[in-house]
């Protein structure tokens, strides 16, 4: 398919955003009117945009083309995207076309439209919103007065315009928007850009005079890499930056979602930061107090802190096998989290932001204790969603007060509770509203926060913030030291934040250098978006309100959701990869890494799909970056004695390495921005120039003529061999491993792994290499079917497996259950004692489960029901929710 547009056409915007968000296949050709019979005849009368669908089929009308390539990408128009779309087209427009006496009603209608819902027809991101969004776009850059204070007048609006804005895709739409209105004739391809990151490099000759004077340079100006000493510490006058990944919590086995959504991606950015010779430190740990813990120990018929030993180990071993490396990996479950949680608490006590409310909460008779907000299910009020949670509802995604729930049960014994009232603490979040208005709206303009980031936290912000409860009635977390609520403990909301300070503390007694030091460090916070209110809204509030002069986030990047091929990773149904089922694998750490940095869901959800796996594996790994890398050494070995050249540079030399550079200034920007995705891409995109350069040279035909021929094929494998130098140090973050093979091979001296300014000669004739060795070996589609059935799911496989005595023993226990159940119901029909009704049913629900496991169906928790397995997008997941 190709796209032609006009250069200035306000129209070709729309196009242009559909095309990147939905990653089509499209090019893109910039064409003057006057100009257009010179491209195509039939163009010369058309108006533009128009889409060439198949040679000679064309459709010529803006808002038909978006709708065309939305239906193409998998996506079907709604009658509601229909009617928007003919609304911008019958009323906005005449807006755009200089009607602005039109704008108010225009901007009040979208505005209301936007009150109780995020987009214009759904919970997601339709057609419709690209189509509004870009005739704003153009109207307010043309001329922004006419808006007036519409961000204050429609702050709805405002939230969804600003939210829109901020996503990449759209961005890159607007800035091929922009190129082509300066003239550019042809633009690059848009899906080149945003699926693989392969931008054609045009150079100028500018870029390339630059590139030989930095490369003839040599290494004199790039810098040896920094000697670390723990403990790291803030230094005056350097960038100092402090990174945080969200706490797991303790209660389960982390899967692939987990792992990308926080601790991969801060490892990814700490190993740039160190690349570049910032002082950075990376703070992470286990949240281990609160309500799930309570929950899981009561399962596994253990106490909460072997619990916490138990999983913290499990979540050290799988993060250490990733190759994440934590500058200090702690727990909250500390004297030092008491000790500082109590102090933050005391200073928002002393400064009148705490208010004593009493709250009406559930009680188990049964079990004769409040419920805190996970240990309550029931049907969500405000999507009848049956498994909703006390505090949040994972379908609508809907914060809830437990007592709200429509017939809400007890997590542990699937009683009914009832309604009576409790004392607690709440920070006052409104007193605090306009210091939080503030300091968010600096940091978001002055950092880089993720576009869901930015629209979460404007979301809760919008309306006023209400005051929260930060205590719960449970005896497993930091206590409350205020009289009257000794028996309480903080809600782990309150508390699991402060845990970067403990965990800091415990690291270094230092540690307020780095967290009472907001002039001189940078906190980047990494984690998934469901945790993003916590961090932007919560935990600001308590430091803000502690007046303490604590670093507050300048940068968060939080993730949409990871799923599991075409549904949902479950621990207790086997299916989806987790962490300690991917160290039983024959796959190595650093191609775990590299998949999931590759499908990172920055700007929507992604999906964990193992044909794509091995695909990018084989092509991507083996056949690009594996394969260039292999050829440029294994050439050097055998027909230069493992020696690097002479390499005096003709002018396709001097191309390359501009074209290079160009691509490495395009990945520090794109790490910068905290975008790993495009980074991982780009330093793929630069493998494929190598591949290129090599394939285009022949130097296996140069090395058999004459000795120029002999000078110039060593000249070619002398820079392949600099260039395998450069792509090993930039694939550092992603796949340490691998980084350090390549560099091994090498024999590259580990003083100089750090990025360089330019492409330069870091291996200067004469340098002698190791031994190469390929880097990957070839995924088998088959393995990979193996594996797919492997993680599955129990109820995959266990029918194909399970064995005649098994079945035999299935249909035994199918007899106790039905008697025991007999039996329980019995006494309780005869009031019996309530100790004796309760042995009898811990004895059901243990044949219960020994049924359940021989049948290779779903475990059963100890109130009876069904565990519902961790979800990813929208869906349950163990440290994605950690809302207690």
């Amino acid at each position: 398919m190709k796209l032609y547009v006009e250069p200035g056409d306000s129209s070709s915007l729309k196009c242009l955003a559909v095309v990147a968000v939905c990653d089509v296949h499209m090019e893109v050709i910039g064409v003057r009117q006057r100009e257009a019979g010179n491209v195509l005849p039939y163009l010369e009368r058309a108006t533009f945009p128009i889409l060439e669908y198949k040679p000679g089929e064309l459709y010529l009308t803006a808002n038909h083309i978006c709708m065309l390539l939305w239906d193409v990408s998998g996506r079907k128009p709604t009658t509601q995207d229909e009617e928007w779309s003919s609304w911008e087209k019958n009323k906005l427009q005449l807006v755009v076309s200089g009607r602005e006496d039109r704008l108010q009603d225009c901007l009040l209608q979208l505005d209301q439209q936007l009150q109780t819902q995020s987009y214009l027809t759904q919970d997601s991101l339709s057609v419709a919103d690209l189509i509004v969004w870009s005739s704003l776009y153009v109207l307010l850059e043309a001329d922004v007065s006419v808006f007036g204070d519409w961000a204050l007048k429609y702050c709805h609006l405002h939230t969804w315009w600003e939210g829109l804005s901020s996503v990449e895709t759209l961005q890159f739409a607007v800035r091929t928007f922009n190129s082509l209105n300066v003239g550019s004739l042809k633009s690059p391809s848009l899906s080149a850009t945003s699926s693989e990151g392969d931008v054609t490099s045009h150079v100028t000759t500018e870029d390339i005079a630059a590139a030989v004077t930095a490369w003839n340079a040599g290494i004199g100006d790039v810098p040896l890499a920094a000697e670390r000493k723990h403990p790291i510490l803030p230094v005056k006058g350097k960038r100092n930056i402090l990174i945080t990944s969200a706490l797991p919590y303790v209660n389960n086995v982390p899967h692939l979602g987990n792992i990308i959504g926080c601790v991969l991606s801060a490892d990814t950015f700490s190993r740039y930061c160190r690349l570049r010779n910032y002082n950075s430190c990376y703070i992470c740990g286990t949240d281990e107090y609160g309500t799930a813990t309570e929950t899981k120990a009561i399962e596994e018929g253990v106490t909460p802190q072997q619990i916490c030993d138990k999983y913290f180990r499990i979540h050290k071993t799988i993060y250490e096998w990733f190759n994440i490396d934590f500058d200090s990996f702690g727990r909250t479950t500390t004297e030092m989290q008491t000790r500082i949680a109590q102090d933050i608490f005391w200073r928002l006590h002393e400064r009148d932001y705490l208010l004593k409310e009493s709250v009406d909460q559930l009680l188990c008779s049964k079990c004769d204790r409040f419920l805190a907000d996970r240990f309550v299910e029931g049907i969500c009020p405000l999507c009848a969603y049956e498994d909703a949670r006390g505090d949040q509802c994972d379908k609508c995604g809907k914060l809830i007060n437990a007592t709200e729930l429509i017939s809400p049960r007890c997590k542990l014994c699937s009683s009914q509770p009832v309604v009576k009232s409790s004392d607690h603490l709440f920070l006052n979040l409104t007193k605090l509203d306009p210091a939080l208005r503030q300091w968010s709206e600096k940091s978001i303009s002055e950092g880089h926060w993720s576009g869901n980031a930015r629209f979460i936290t404007r979301s809760w912000i919008r309306d006023g913030v209400k005051p929260r409860c930060i205590t719960r009635d449970l005896k497993w977390g930091t206590p409350v030291p205020l009289e009257g609520y000794k028996e309480k403990v903080f809600y782990v909301w309150f508390d699991a934040p402060i845990g970067y300070l403990s965990i800091a503390a415990n690291y270094t007694d230092q540690w307020e250098q780095w967290w009472k030091n907001p002039q001189n460090v940078q906190l980047y916070q990494f984690m998934a978006k469901d945790n993003v209110p916590f961090h932007s809204v919560i935990f600001p509030c308590s430091l803000i309100g502690a007046d303490d002069n604590y670093t507050l986030v300048n940068h968060l990047s939080s993730t949409e959701y990871l799923n599991y091929e075409d549904g949902k990773f479950s621990k207790s149904r086997g299916i989806g990869v987790f962490g300690d089922g991917a160290m039983k694998t024959d796959i190595s750490a650093d191609v775990w890494r590299f998949y999931l940095l590759y499908i990172r869901p920055e700007k929507q959800d992604s999906q964990f799909s193992w044909s794509d796996f091995v695909l990018k594996h084989n092509t991507d790994l083996l056949n690009n970056l594996g394969n260039f890398i292999n050829r440029a050494l294994s050439f050097c070995q055998k027909f230069f004695d493992s020696t690097v050249q002479p390499m005096n540079l003709n002018d396709v030399d001097c191309n390359l390495v501009a074209r290079v550079n160009s691509q490495l200034h395009s990945y520090c920007d794109n790490l910068e921005h905290v975008r790993l995705r495009d980074g991982l891409r780009i330093v793929l995109a630069i493998s494929r120039l190598g591949n290129g350069y090599i394939q285009d040279n022949k130097p296996w035909e140069l090395v058999k003529g004459s000795d120029d021929d002999r000078s110039r094929a060593g000249c070619v494998i002398g820079v392949a061999v600099n260039l395998s130098w450069l792509l090993a140090v930039l694939i550092e973050p992603y796949m340490p491993s691998i980084s350090r093979t390549i560099q091994e091979q090498l024999q590259a001296p580990p003083s100089r792994t750090v990025i360089p300014p330019h492409f330069v000669p870091c291996l200067v004739p004469g340098h002698k290499i190791g031994t190469p060795s390929p880097l990957f070996k070839k995924i088998e589609p088959e393995h990979a079917e193996e594996l797919k059935l492997k993680f599955g799911g129990k109820q995959v496989t266990s029918q194909a497996t399970i064995s005649a005595a098994n079945a035999e023993d299935a249909k035994k226990l199918e007899a106790e259950v039905e008697a025991q159940g007999t039996k329980v119901r019995q006494l309780k029909a005869n009031k019996a004692d309530k100790a004796a009704i309760d042995d009898e049913v811990k004895k059901l629900l243990s044949l219960k489960q020994r049924l359940a496991k021989a049948k290779g169906e779903e475990t059963l928790s100890s109130g009876g029901k069904k565990s519902q397995g961790k979800k990813v997008g929208g869906k349950k997941t163990a440290t994605n929710k950690k809302t207690n």
